[in-house]
Protein backbone atom coordinates (compact mmCIF):
# COMPACT_ATOMS: atom_id res chain seq x y z
CA UNK A 1 0.00 0.00 0.00
CA UNK A 2 1.55 3.40 -1.14
CA UNK A 3 1.39 6.84 0.82
CA UNK A 4 0.20 9.30 -1.80
CA UNK A 5 -0.18 12.96 -2.17
CA UNK A 6 -3.10 14.99 -3.44
CA UNK A 7 -0.57 17.84 -4.56
CA UNK A 8 -3.42 20.56 -4.42
CA UNK A 9 -1.86 22.60 -1.34
CA UNK A 10 1.80 22.83 -3.28
CA UNK A 11 -0.14 24.54 -6.21
CA UNK A 12 2.31 27.61 -5.57
CA UNK A 13 5.46 25.40 -6.82
CA UNK A 14 6.41 24.07 -9.87
CA UNK A 15 5.68 20.07 -10.19
CA UNK A 16 9.62 19.45 -10.24
CA UNK A 17 9.67 20.87 -6.40
CA UNK A 18 6.44 19.73 -5.32
CA UNK A 19 7.57 16.28 -6.32
CA UNK A 20 11.11 16.63 -5.39
CA UNK A 21 9.91 17.68 -1.80
CA UNK A 22 7.04 15.03 -1.62
CA UNK A 23 9.75 12.38 -2.66
CA UNK A 24 12.02 13.00 0.17
CA UNK A 25 9.47 13.02 2.82
CA UNK A 26 9.11 9.02 1.18
CA UNK A 27 6.12 9.23 -0.78
CA UNK A 28 5.37 6.95 -3.15
CA UNK A 29 2.41 8.46 -5.62
CA UNK A 30 0.65 11.78 -6.37
CA UNK A 31 -2.88 12.47 -7.38
CA UNK A 32 -3.20 15.22 -9.81
CA UNK A 33 -5.52 18.06 -9.78
CA UNK A 34 -6.58 18.74 -13.95
CA UNK A 35 -9.85 20.29 -13.69
CA UNK A 36 -12.40 21.47 -11.43
CA UNK A 37 -12.16 22.32 -7.86
CA UNK A 38 -8.69 21.05 -7.62
CA UNK A 39 -7.60 23.04 -10.36
CA UNK A 40 -5.03 21.87 -12.63
CA UNK A 41 -1.59 23.63 -11.41
CA UNK A 42 0.31 20.90 -11.75
CA UNK A 43 -1.53 19.11 -14.59
CA UNK A 44 -3.21 21.97 -17.40
CA UNK A 45 -4.97 19.02 -18.78
CA UNK A 46 -5.83 20.98 -22.23
CA UNK A 47 -1.86 21.33 -22.30
CA UNK A 48 -1.39 17.59 -21.83
CA UNK A 49 -4.03 15.53 -23.38
CA UNK A 50 -3.56 13.94 -27.25
CA UNK A 51 0.78 15.65 -26.45
CA UNK A 52 2.80 12.93 -26.60
CA UNK A 53 5.81 15.30 -26.20
CA UNK A 54 4.51 16.57 -22.89
CA UNK A 55 3.39 13.09 -21.74
CA UNK A 56 6.95 11.97 -22.18
CA UNK A 57 8.20 14.70 -20.14
CA UNK A 58 5.53 14.45 -17.41
CA UNK A 59 7.02 10.83 -16.96
CA UNK A 60 10.41 11.29 -17.02
CA UNK A 61 10.01 14.08 -14.13
CA UNK A 62 8.68 11.50 -12.41
CA UNK A 63 10.73 8.78 -13.06
CA UNK A 64 13.44 11.03 -11.54
CA UNK A 65 11.81 11.72 -8.50
CA UNK A 66 11.05 8.03 -8.11
CA UNK A 67 7.41 8.48 -8.46
CA UNK A 68 3.81 7.36 -9.56
CA UNK A 69 0.28 8.89 -10.29
CA UNK A 70 -2.22 7.10 -8.76
CA UNK A 71 -5.06 9.12 -10.03
CA UNK A 72 -6.42 12.15 -11.61
CA UNK A 73 -8.25 14.39 -9.91
CA UNK A 74 -11.30 16.64 -11.53
CA UNK A 75 -13.96 17.33 -8.77
CA UNK A 76 -17.03 19.23 -10.00
CA UNK A 77 -20.77 18.77 -10.52
CA UNK A 78 -21.63 17.29 -14.28
CA UNK A 79 -25.25 17.02 -13.08
CA UNK A 80 -26.03 21.16 -12.03
CA UNK A 81 -28.73 22.40 -13.52
CA UNK A 82 -27.08 25.68 -14.82
CA UNK A 83 -26.48 23.62 -18.55
CA UNK A 84 -22.85 26.00 -18.87
CA UNK A 85 -21.83 24.61 -15.75
CA UNK A 86 -22.79 20.91 -16.45
CA UNK A 87 -21.53 21.02 -19.84
CA UNK A 88 -18.13 22.42 -18.40
CA UNK A 89 -17.95 19.94 -15.63
CA UNK A 90 -18.87 16.77 -18.16
CA UNK A 91 -15.71 17.95 -20.29
CA UNK A 92 -13.45 18.24 -17.83
CA UNK A 93 -14.37 14.80 -16.65
CA UNK A 94 -14.59 12.94 -19.83
CA UNK A 95 -11.00 14.83 -21.23
CA UNK A 96 -9.44 13.70 -17.46
CA UNK A 97 -10.52 10.15 -18.10
CA UNK A 98 -9.00 10.30 -21.80
CA UNK A 99 -5.80 11.95 -20.38
CA UNK A 100 -5.64 9.40 -17.56
CA UNK A 101 -5.90 6.61 -20.56
CA UNK A 102 -2.87 7.94 -22.19
CA UNK A 103 -0.98 8.22 -19.33
CA UNK A 104 -1.27 4.51 -18.25
CA UNK A 105 -3.42 5.89 -14.92
CA UNK A 106 -6.00 3.45 -14.47
CA UNK A 107 -8.12 5.96 -11.78
CA UNK A 108 -9.88 9.06 -12.12
CA UNK A 109 -11.53 11.46 -8.56
CA UNK A 110 -14.45 13.70 -8.53
CA UNK A 111 -18.10 14.23 -7.38
CA UNK A 112 -21.62 12.40 -8.33
CA UNK A 113 -22.61 15.93 -8.58
CA UNK A 114 -26.21 17.03 -7.39
CA UNK A 115 -29.48 18.04 -9.84
CA UNK A 116 -31.78 20.44 -8.78
CA UNK A 117 -34.67 19.10 -7.19
CA UNK A 118 -36.60 19.57 -10.18
CA UNK A 119 -36.55 20.51 -14.03
CA UNK A 120 -37.93 23.80 -13.52
CA UNK A 121 -35.03 24.40 -10.27
CA UNK A 122 -31.60 26.85 -11.22
CA UNK A 123 -29.66 25.15 -8.24
CA UNK A 124 -28.56 21.85 -6.95
CA UNK A 125 -30.77 20.95 -4.25
CA UNK A 126 -29.53 17.83 -0.96
CA UNK A 127 -32.26 16.39 -0.20
CA UNK A 128 -32.09 14.65 3.50
CA UNK A 129 -35.52 13.39 4.48
CA UNK A 130 -38.31 12.13 2.65
CA UNK A 131 -40.75 14.59 4.14
CA UNK A 132 -42.37 16.89 3.53
CA UNK A 133 -43.12 14.47 0.48
CA UNK A 134 -41.70 16.78 -2.13
CA UNK A 135 -38.39 16.45 -1.04
CA UNK A 136 -38.97 12.16 -1.83
CA UNK A 137 -40.30 13.77 -5.17
CA UNK A 138 -37.29 15.24 -5.78
CA UNK A 139 -34.71 12.84 -5.10
CA UNK A 140 -36.37 10.93 -7.33
CA UNK A 141 -35.81 13.02 -9.77
CA UNK A 142 -32.58 13.41 -8.97
CA UNK A 143 -32.01 9.65 -9.22
CA UNK A 144 -33.22 9.64 -12.72
CA UNK A 145 -31.14 12.88 -13.82
CA UNK A 146 -27.41 10.60 -12.56
CA UNK A 147 -28.58 7.31 -14.23
CA UNK A 148 -28.83 9.07 -17.40
CA UNK A 149 -25.75 11.01 -17.27
CA UNK A 150 -23.84 8.29 -15.42
CA UNK A 151 -24.51 5.40 -17.53
CA UNK A 152 -22.98 7.22 -20.25
CA UNK A 153 -20.35 8.25 -18.39
CA UNK A 154 -19.52 5.27 -17.07
CA UNK A 155 -19.56 3.55 -20.34
CA UNK A 156 -16.93 6.47 -21.70
CA UNK A 157 -14.76 5.06 -18.98
CA UNK A 158 -14.88 1.80 -20.16
CA UNK A 159 -14.43 2.37 -23.21
CA UNK A 160 -11.19 3.65 -21.68
CA UNK A 161 -10.42 1.13 -19.44
CA UNK A 162 -10.08 3.51 -16.48
CA UNK A 163 -12.38 3.48 -13.49
CA UNK A 164 -14.06 6.54 -11.96
CA UNK A 165 -13.57 6.37 -8.28
CA UNK A 166 -16.37 8.86 -6.57
CA UNK A 167 -15.66 10.69 -3.49
CA UNK A 168 -18.62 10.61 -0.70
CA UNK A 169 -19.32 14.19 0.11
CA UNK A 170 -22.66 15.99 1.64
CA UNK A 171 -24.24 18.53 -0.94
CA UNK A 172 -23.65 15.73 -3.91
CA UNK A 173 -26.54 13.34 -4.69
CA UNK A 174 -23.97 10.61 -3.34
CA UNK A 175 -23.15 11.20 -0.21
CA UNK A 176 -22.69 7.59 1.30
CA UNK A 177 -21.47 4.22 0.71
CA UNK A 178 -25.50 2.64 0.18
CA UNK A 179 -25.97 5.73 -2.31
CA UNK A 180 -22.30 4.89 -3.99
CA UNK A 181 -23.71 1.51 -4.57
CA UNK A 182 -26.76 2.41 -5.77
CA UNK A 183 -24.91 4.63 -8.43
CA UNK A 184 -22.85 1.70 -9.24
CA UNK A 185 -25.45 -0.75 -9.38
CA UNK A 186 -27.02 1.51 -12.02
CA UNK A 187 -24.21 1.93 -14.36
CA UNK A 188 -20.89 -0.29 -14.24
CA UNK A 189 -18.26 -1.27 -12.44
CA UNK A 190 -16.09 1.20 -13.55
CA UNK A 191 -18.00 3.38 -11.05
CA UNK A 192 -16.49 3.14 -7.78
CA UNK A 193 -15.88 4.57 -4.34
CA UNK A 194 -12.92 7.18 -3.58
CA UNK A 195 -12.98 6.53 0.02
CA UNK A 196 -12.41 9.26 1.56
CA UNK A 197 -13.30 9.18 5.48
CA UNK A 198 -13.32 12.80 6.49
CA UNK A 199 -16.95 13.33 5.38
CA UNK A 200 -18.03 9.65 6.77
CA UNK A 201 -16.95 10.84 10.12
CA UNK A 202 -18.98 13.44 11.00
CA UNK A 203 -22.26 11.87 9.49
CA UNK A 204 -21.78 9.53 12.21
CA UNK A 205 -20.76 6.75 9.47
CA UNK A 206 -18.56 3.72 10.73
CA UNK A 207 -15.34 3.93 8.66
CA UNK A 208 -14.27 0.56 8.81
CA UNK A 209 -17.86 -0.84 8.57
CA UNK A 210 -17.99 1.30 5.32
CA UNK A 211 -15.14 -0.13 3.79
CA UNK A 212 -16.31 -3.54 4.36
CA UNK A 213 -19.42 -2.93 3.18
CA UNK A 214 -17.74 -1.83 -0.53
CA UNK A 215 -15.17 -4.07 -0.24
CA UNK A 216 -18.10 -6.98 -0.32
CA UNK A 217 -18.41 -5.29 -4.04
CA UNK A 218 -14.84 -4.42 -5.08
CA UNK A 219 -16.02 -1.05 -5.07
CA UNK A 220 -13.09 0.98 -3.45
CA UNK A 221 -10.99 2.08 -6.77
CA UNK A 222 -9.01 5.23 -4.50
CA UNK A 223 -8.31 6.14 -1.14
CA UNK A 224 -8.08 9.78 0.49
CA UNK A 225 -6.16 9.64 3.69
CA UNK A 226 -7.89 12.75 5.39
CA UNK A 227 -8.80 12.94 9.19
CA UNK A 228 -11.96 15.02 10.82
CA UNK A 229 -12.55 15.72 13.67
CA UNK A 230 -15.82 16.49 15.41
CA UNK A 231 -15.76 18.78 18.81
CA UNK A 232 -18.59 17.94 21.06
CA UNK A 233 -19.48 21.03 22.75
CA UNK A 234 -20.33 22.66 19.48
CA UNK A 235 -22.12 19.50 18.42
CA UNK A 236 -24.46 19.05 21.03
CA UNK A 237 -26.04 22.73 20.73
CA UNK A 238 -25.85 22.63 17.34
CA UNK A 239 -25.36 19.20 15.55
CA UNK A 240 -23.13 18.64 12.87
CA UNK A 241 -24.86 19.91 10.07
CA UNK A 242 -22.95 23.17 9.91
CA UNK A 243 -23.33 25.99 7.98
CA UNK A 244 -20.15 27.64 9.92
CA UNK A 245 -17.53 28.91 8.01
CA UNK A 246 -14.63 26.63 7.66
CA UNK A 247 -12.45 29.40 9.06
CA UNK A 248 -14.64 30.01 12.01
CA UNK A 249 -12.97 26.94 13.95
CA UNK A 250 -13.65 27.72 17.44
CA UNK A 251 -17.99 27.62 16.72
CA UNK A 252 -17.89 24.47 14.32
CA UNK A 253 -19.21 21.54 15.24
CA UNK A 254 -16.28 19.57 12.90
CA UNK A 255 -13.18 20.52 11.29
CA UNK A 256 -11.24 19.12 8.70
CA UNK A 257 -7.83 17.81 10.64
CA UNK A 258 -4.62 16.37 9.73
CA UNK A 259 -4.27 12.88 9.70
CA UNK A 260 -3.64 11.90 13.57
CA UNK A 261 -5.29 14.77 14.96
CA UNK A 262 -9.08 13.79 14.73
CA UNK A 263 -8.63 9.99 15.36
CA UNK A 264 -5.26 8.67 16.94
CA UNK A 265 -2.93 6.40 14.89
CA UNK A 266 -4.04 2.99 16.13
CA UNK A 267 -7.94 4.25 14.33
CA UNK A 268 -5.14 4.51 11.29
CA UNK A 269 -3.77 1.12 11.55
CA UNK A 270 -7.82 -0.36 11.54
CA UNK A 271 -8.56 1.58 8.59
CA UNK A 272 -5.08 0.44 7.20
CA UNK A 273 -5.78 -3.17 8.48
CA UNK A 274 -9.16 -3.05 6.61
CA UNK A 275 -8.49 -1.85 3.86
CA UNK A 276 -6.07 -4.91 3.32
CA UNK A 277 -8.88 -7.42 4.28
CA UNK A 278 -10.85 -6.69 1.83
CA UNK A 279 -8.31 -6.52 -1.03
CA UNK A 280 -7.30 -2.78 -1.49
CA UNK A 281 -3.55 -2.42 -2.15
CA UNK A 282 -3.44 1.28 -3.88
CA UNK A 283 -2.23 4.72 -2.83
CA UNK A 284 -3.52 6.16 0.46
CA UNK A 285 -3.70 9.78 -0.58
CA UNK A 286 -3.11 12.50 2.06
CA UNK A 287 -5.66 15.25 1.36
CA UNK A 288 -4.34 18.54 3.21
CA UNK A 289 -7.09 20.70 4.16
CA UNK A 290 -6.35 21.21 8.23
CA UNK A 291 -7.05 24.72 8.52
CA UNK A 292 -5.25 24.90 11.95
CA UNK A 293 -1.65 24.08 10.51
CA UNK A 294 0.08 24.69 7.46
CA UNK A 295 0.37 22.71 4.51
CA UNK A 296 3.77 21.36 4.37
CA UNK A 297 3.60 20.54 8.82
CA UNK A 298 -0.23 18.87 8.11
CA UNK A 299 1.54 16.87 5.48
CA UNK A 300 4.47 16.01 7.08
CA UNK A 301 2.54 14.66 10.26
CA UNK A 302 -0.25 12.87 7.98
CA UNK A 303 2.78 11.16 6.13
CA UNK A 304 4.87 10.33 9.67
CA UNK A 305 1.25 8.33 10.36
CA UNK A 306 0.78 6.86 7.79
CA UNK A 307 4.61 5.76 7.51
CA UNK A 308 3.82 3.49 10.89
CA UNK A 309 0.61 2.39 9.91
CA UNK A 310 0.72 0.58 5.90
CA UNK A 311 2.20 -2.49 5.33
CA UNK A 312 5.19 -2.47 3.05
CA UNK A 313 5.08 -6.44 2.46
CA UNK A 314 2.54 -9.03 1.21
CA UNK A 315 1.03 -10.95 3.75
CA UNK A 316 3.29 -14.23 4.55
CA UNK A 317 2.20 -17.80 5.15
CA UNK A 318 0.18 -18.04 7.87
CA UNK A 319 1.78 -21.47 9.23
CA UNK A 320 0.69 -20.99 12.71
CA UNK A 321 -2.93 -22.15 11.40
CA UNK A 322 -1.47 -25.55 9.52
Amino acid sequence: MDIGVLTVPLGGQSLDDALAYLSDLGVDAVELGCGGFPGDDHLDRQAYLDNEEKQAELEALLDEHDLRVSALATHNNPLHPDDERAAEADRELREAIRLADQLDVNTVTGFSGLPAGGPDDEVPNWITAPWPTEHADAHEYQWRVADEYWSDLAAHAGAHDVDVAIEMHPNMLVYEPRGLLELRRRTNDRIGANFDPSHLYWQGIDVTEAIRLLGEHDAIHHVHAKDTKVYESNAREKGVLDTAPYTDEADRSWLFRSIGYGHDESHWKDVVSTLRMVGYDGALSIEHEDSLTSAREGLEKAVDVLDRAVFETQPGDAYWAE
